[in-house]
């Protein structure tokens, strides 16, 4: 099997869980096969500073342009202002049609605000923190609808839409790598056995059903 580069886009406020779950995931799963990677891309080649002040170093910035089968934008904070991000939008719009296109939580805001979930199912976090609960906010998902309301918005923990793949709240990352690992070819046994070792397996169980997939939407 060939192997599958994961490229996870890092931003100043980004969630620590929404990129390093799906990170996690592969590696581990690296241990079995390791022609899988996962790396991080951010805007330039410095420093990133994600919430609560969790500092990371990209391997990748925008005009290094490296080779991937994935590209993932988390959620968090920072998703705000990566809306208005054209460095962003333009990356993005520039990689190649076989790029998968995946995001954790209010990560999908990018693409529906780009137009990119137009006509297709899509998720986002469905659980209020206590700003989004108050008459002041709206829960995330309700604000995918509103920001993309060309979209069909849906409540399952991974949504596959063929190139589009959008993953639920925070935690769901760990379901975005292992649906990736799927994406990629490997055997339900693989997944399992890599959610075994990362004494995940009952979680795993729990939500490997919890998807929607309508590839030729």
């Amino acid at each position: 099997m060939a192997g599958f580069r994961l490229g996870i886009y890092v931003f100043k406020d980004a969630e620590i869980v929404d990129f390093a779950a799906p990170y996690g995931v592969f590696s581990v799963a690296r241990r079995y096969d390791p022609e899988l990677d996962a790396f991080l891309i951010a805007d330039a080649l410095r420093p990133v500073q994600a919430q609560a002040g969790f500092t990371v170093l990209p391997n990748y910035s925008f005009s290094d342009r490296p080779a991937m089968d994935a590209f993932l934008i988390p959620g968090g904070f920072g998703t705000r202002q990566e809306l208005h991000n054209r460095r962003l939008h333009e990356y993005i719009r520039s990689l190649p049609e076989e790029t998968l296109l995946t995001s954790v939580c209010t990560g999908s805001w990018i693409y529906g605000a780009m137009g990119l979930l137009d006509g297709l199912p899509a998720t986002n976090r469905k659980e209020p923190d206590a700003q989004e609960a108050s008459g002041r906010g709206m829960v995330p998902i309700d604000r995918l609808a509103k920001i993309a309301p060309a979209a069909k918005v849906r409540r399952a923990r991974i949504v596959d839409a063929g190139r589009m793949i959008t993953g639920g709240g925070i935690s769901a990352g760990m379901e975005m790598g292992f649906h990736l690992l799927r994406r990629a070819g490997y055997e339900e046994s693989f997944l399992a056995e890599v959610a075994r070792v990362m004494e995940y397996q009952k979680a795993y169980e729990a939500y490997r059903d919890d998807r929607e997939e309508d590839r030729q939407a």
